[in-house]
């Protein structure tokens, strides 16, 4: 009886695979439908480990059940490879990040073909490539013509670590979701995208995606659409100087305008600018500027935290007056209260919001409930904290007896008519920062000229090579503006001498497209041709992690859409169906680490088991979503099964030259396994 040899057939089958290009995608097949499975490609930062496994297996899985059905299955696989994970892998080792990068891919790509995976290697595409990042750089040009990327210097996220700045959705409980240290609020010019363009787009697309229903409610929560009211708060006129006198009001957005009679007092961001224009007439001048210099300092996280210390400083001189009382009411400025969000600015009213209620309390600000849950009754209950729910209004003048849904109307309409307020909806969403200080990625292909401006480098010139620079590491500045070859250079406008832009590329700008370059990953004049997305996009299946909800897979849905709006192609969404995998835990049911000792390593376990056995021990863990602890005995269960199914075929003897009944047993055994 032979022996199952894992390693001699599985390597045999792999050759066969490679040399006749089986797996090779052609752009149609008579009589077949096109079908595009895709799992989300890896960053080139090191070994595969099991985890990776866990996407790519039984991923591979659906591919080749697709294919069995009949499909014209196209299955792609490249590598993410700009970016903070790579480079600071090869500064911690000492070598160019380039070198580390690509020998890397070298080893994965080795890794990848033993997991027996029916990738079309023909379409790889690798995001540190000139030739990819070539239209990288040319679909940001097509963002700035259009008014969809901009620069401007502002307040934003710091990674003191790795020295560059991080978008809003890579920053985690205060950390860099890349390294995990501390990301500070710093002000520095910087390039954005206007993803808040396409707030309502995103928002209104995400129910129809057959997507798991946590991550469509996550990417509704970023986006966090707000119905409400635009209201002015006038300074009071006879407090004010004529230094100040061009100050009018302050204007703040709230979602309950019902409760707007029991606003007793506004808080400002310490950002707000109109601060610095209130100057003149502020007593205590000195202590909100030491104030605002101590609030720069702490992170987003840190300020808006549900359990720190309120903490605030009056605006001594400044009064405003509610618009619904008339009564003037102190000003005030505290952290908790962002300049990015809304106005910057707003109505406290500390009976119907908690924060308000202990900052009120705190600071012993007046306190007056306006909204209470049963009506008519006396009185309101005593407030140990602030009652949020909705009821009947009290105390509101006019409106008193009125449910707080139709005060909200009423109230907007009422002030409308003052010229005080307006109806508005803001979101959560930020523009998209995609700046880095860092050396590994896309230049940005912007020219800044002294008699020009801004100028965007011409598409015949793409692409704006990176040079292989010798000090890459950061500095605080990207270090490319120490390369004085790379940053001198001509005005294509007026010829006279000009800079380059130094910052490079978020890696999620090569991570948001990459999708639509495996439809035509070999194309010379355009990112791919509208004939190949046609046949092949929208992805069909997409396979990848939860972890990058708000950041790769809400970007991509951006990029698909403004390409959409340029022309590019007529589809708006990038992915018709996702599926996350889960993850892989260590034996002992913590997440794999070195550091303990827990990782498994998929490579050996090849050599002793073969890659089908692993395959179909991932396979057999239990729901693919959920995932679990390894357990290094289930695959020697998986191992011995496959043992039984190889030896199935010595029980069928060879056929003799007219055993047809031998040959029907024999194609009903394949047909079984």
């Amino acid at each position: 009886m032979r022996k199952y040899n894992h390693s001699r057939i599985e390597k045999k089958w792999q050759r066969i695979w490679e040399e006749s290009g089986i797996y090779n995608a052609k752009d149609s097949v008579k009589g077949k439908k096109n079908f595009y499975h895709l799992v989300m490609f890896p960053y080139p930062s090191g070994n595969l480990h099991i985890g990776h496994w866990y996407n790519f297996a039984p991923g591979d899985v659906y591919a080749r059940f697709k294919r069995m059905r009949g499909f014209n299955v196209m299955s792609p696989m490249g590598f993410d490879a700009f970016g903070l994970p790579a480079e600071n892998a090869a500064i911690k080792r000492g070598i160019h990040p380039k070198k580390w990068t690509y020998q890397n891919i070298r080893a994965m790509t080795e890794q990848l073909k033993s997991i027996g995976a029916s990738y079309d290697w023909s379409r790889r595409v690798i995001s540190s490539d000139p030739d990819y990042y070539k239209w990288t750089q040319w679909l940001f040009l097509q963002f700035y013509k259009n008014g969809l990327a901009y620069r401007k210097k502002a307040s934003a996220n710091w990674c003191v670590s790795c020295k560059t700045i991080l978008a809003n959705e890579q920053v985690m409980n205060g950390k860099c979701e890349r390294c995990g240290n501390d990301v500070l609020q710093k002000e520095v010019e910087q390039w954005l995208l206007k993803i808040t363009k396409y707030a309502e787009k995103l928002l209104k697309a995400t129910d129809k995606l057959d997507w798991p229903e946590k991550t469509k409610t996550m990417q509704k929560n970023w986006i966090g659409k707000s119905e409400g009211a635009l209201i002015k708060f006038e300074i009071s006129r006879h407090l004010m100087s004529s230094r100040t006198s061009n100050v009018q009001a302050i204007e703040v957005f709230t979602t309950r305008p019902d409760t707007i009679f029991g606003a007793t007092y506004l808080v400002l961001a310490p950002e707000h600018e109109i601060i610095s224009n209130l100057k003149p007439q502020i007593s205590n001048l000195e202590e909100v500027e030491d104030y605002i210099k101590k609030a720069k300092k702490k992170t987003e996280l840190e300020r808006i935290s549900e359990v720190k210390e309120k903490t605030g400083v009056e605006l001594k001189g400044i009064k405003a007056i509610n618009p619904a009382s008339g009564k003037e009411i102190p000003v005030w400025i505290s952290d908790y209260v962002l300049a990015t969000y809304g106005t910057g600015a707003i109505m406290a009213v500390p009976a119907h919001d908690q924060r308000d209620f202990e900052f009120a309390q705190k600071f012993n600000l007046a306190i007056k409930m306006v909204i209470c849950p049963n009506y008519p009754k006396p009185t309101c209950p005593i407030l140990d904290e602030a009652y949020e729910g909705e009821g009947y209004l009290v105390d509101s003048g006019g409106f008193n007896g009125m449910t707080s849904e139709k005060a909200k109307k009423e109230i907007i309409d009422w002030l409308a008519k003052k010229g005080l307020a307006k109806n508005k909806t803001a979101y959560r969403l930020r523009d998209w920062i995609i700046s880095r200080q860092r050396y590994w990625g896309a230049p940005i292909p912007i020219i800044y000229c002294q008699k020009c401006g801004e100028v965007p480098v011409p598409e015949k010139d793409l692409p704006v090579k990176l040079p292989e620079i010798v000090d890459f590491k950061p500095k605080g500045k990207s270090p490319l503006a120490s390369s004085e070859k790379f940053v001198n250079t001509r005005c294509p406008q007026c010829r006279g001498k000009a800079k380059r832009e130094t910052d490079t590329m978020d890696t999620f700008i090569c991570s948001s497209w990459y999708y639509l370059r495996y439809a035509d990953p070999k194309n010379s004049k355009n990112f791919a041709s509208p004939e190949k997305l046609e046949k092949w996009l929208p992805v069909d299946v997409y396979i990848g992690g939860a972890e990058h909800t708000v950041l790769h897979l809400l970007y991509s849905r951006f990029f698909t859409k403004v390409l959409k709006d340029l022309g590019c192609f007529k589809f708006d969404e990038p992915f018709l169906k996702m599926r996350h995998q889960g993850i892989i835990l260590g034996e002992d049911g913590q997440k794999m680490s070195k550091s303990r000792g827990n990782v498994v390593d998929p490579d050996d376990l090849v050599k002793n088991f073969g890659s089908d056995s692993v395959r179909m021990y991932l396979c057999f863990m239990g729901p693919y979503e959920q995932g679990g602890p390894w357990n290094p005995k289930g695959i020697n269960g998986v191992f011995r099964f496959l043992n039984r199914v190889y030896k199935l075929n010595d029980k069928i003897p060879a056929p003799p030259k007219a055993g047809r009944e031998n040959l029907k047993l024999e194609k009903l055994l394949h047909k079984s396994v």
